[in-house]
């Protein structure tokens, strides 16, 4: 059996105004209907090949990671919880740690990451066989994707001679490369792009990791042995894990390792890492159009529109990428979309636009959210949706009441100690400091407006009473 570890921490920031903080690209439904790491999950449900998978991802998206494995289907082992960054090499060290400690140092780990997006071909299938098998020989192996063009979004590895079947020696990695280096490496043949997905027997990594690297070895060791159980999840020890350096696994490990290995694999494969990359892997229309929703475009080529809301019409126009989120909207070169990533830098620099950065104009939380409607002095108008069988915490506020009308589903209410229940186009009113819980008891969506009035409107005015998602 192999053990999947997926890394799912990364915020994704060259796909904004889509992905931000709150809610990365790797949770998002870029390609097809699922989000990008429940088709990471759906790859490695075949239960005859991989064990349960391990998550590791930090705290403020351990109910994404779990509401989306549920809506997926798939069950998981253990989810990892940061409690700060450190990289690649503690995030793999420390699933390692854990699946060694609960599977057995035997075990083999598929490391992936959540926000790829692959064809899971015949190709794909060999590779991750032909992997496992050098795993299990005591290789460290890593997977380097076939390029097709001279991307200089990606680091590359140089391939050496075939060692086994399918299986090739390293001669190196190189940095992510410009144009001309690019260029020349293709021209060259022999290298691959680094994928940054592996195939790794524990005691074999652990065993390099504690030589070459044993102040990652020693942090991941006590993080995963002081670690205490949350709910549904590990959080892992932070004295410990915060002593790890902030490097990746190919630093750490891969680079120096006499043990390294490559499958060079031929299936496709993209880390969509920009709003280039998605247009590259969607369906096109005549014009090399990629607009799936709420676009019309006229003498238009080469272009992306991607759109939440508003209807976006193009005309006479080439190579551009319109991107329209509820709150924000980019307009670019489809060609330089890599650029994004540095205007996200600027957006935080600035006190006034750092917001639309790390969060949504739709919060997202575990019972189902809310989406701001209209704020002003003193009042704010806010949609909530609560999902089916799902309640929020047992709470009051200091500085504001409430005012709740139903408009779809039905709304179970606590209000000091009284339960009511509201069908749809009823309303209750919660004055200020009353203890209150909103429940979904029935089979649809909940949705209600809730109007706030009160000097202070604040997400942080809230005191949680009883919480089953453990905030109290």
């Amino acid at each position: 059996m192999i053990v999947p570890v997926i890394l799912a921490g990364g915020q994704g920031t060259r796909l904004w105004p889509m992905s931000r903080a709150a809610r990365p690209k790797q949770f998002l439904p870029l390609i097809g209907s699922d989000s990008l790491f429940q088709q990471t999950l759906l790859r490695v449900a075949d239960a005859t090949r991989y064990a349960a998978p391990v998550i590791v991802t930090n705290a403020d998206y351990r109910f994404l990671v779990a509401e989306q494995a549920q809506e997926a289907g798939v069950a998981l082992s253990g989810v990892l919880l940061e409690p700060v960054a450190r990289n690649t090499a503690a995030a793999i060290a420390a699933a390692a740690f854990f699946v060694r400690d609960s599977v057995g140092e035997d075990a083999i780990i598929h490391v992936l990451s959540s926000d790829h997006a692959i064809t899971a071909d015949e190709n794909y299938w060999w590779s991750v066989d032909t992997a496992a098998a050098a795993a299990s020989a005591g290789r460290l192996v890593t997977f380097g994707i076939t390029p097709t063009g001279p991307e200089t979004g990606y680091g590359y590895i140089e391939a050496g001679d075939a060692t086994a079947h399918g299986v090739h020696a390293v001669k190196r990695f190189v940095e992510k490369p410009n144009l001309e280096a690019a260029e020349a490496m293709l021209a060259a043949g022999g290298y691959f792009w680094n994928s940054g997905m592996f195939m790794l027997g524990v005691a074999s990594f652990l065993a390099e990791l504690k030589a070459l690297e044993p102040e990652i070895h020693a942090a991941a060791r006590d993080a995963v042995g002081k670690a205490r159980s949350d709910l549904d999840f590990v959080r892992l020890d932070e004295t410990a894990f915060a002593t790890s350096p902030n490097i990746s696994v190919d630093y750490a490990v891969f680079e120096k390792t006499a043990l390294v290995s490559l499958v060079p694999v031929t299936y496709a494969w993209s880390d969509l890492g920009s709003w280039d990359a998605v247009w590259k892997i969607s369906a096109k229309d005549a014009s090399a159009n990629v607009a799936p929703t709420n676009a019309t475009l006229t003498n238009t080529h080469n272009s992306l529109v991607v759109s939440e809301t508003a209807h976006v019409a193009l005309d006479g126009l080439d190579d551009v990428a319109v991107i329209v989120s509820e709150d924000a909207i980019f307009v670019g070169r489809l060609s330089e979309a890599q650029r994004v990533g540095a205007i996200v830098k600027t957006l935080r620099a600035d006190r006034a636009t750092v917001g639309i950065t790390e969060i949504h104009k739709t919060a997202y939380r575990p019972w189902g959210g809310y989406a701001s409607i209209l704020s002003g002095d003193r009042f704010q108008v806010k949609r909530l949706f609560v999902k089916p069988g799902k309640r929020l915490s047992l709470q009051k506020h200091h500085h504001r009441s409430e005012h709740w009308v139903v408009v779809r589903g039905t709304a179970e209410v606590t209000l000091d100690g009284n339960v009511t229940t509201l069908a749809e186009n009823e309303s209750i009113y919660l004055p200020l400091g009353c203890i209150h819980r909103l429940a979904n008891p029935g089979k649809i969506l909940l949705e209600l407006i809730e109007v706030q009035t009160g000097s202070y409107l604040g997400e942080d005015d809230i005191i949680r009473i009883e919480d089953e998602f453990g905030r109290a």
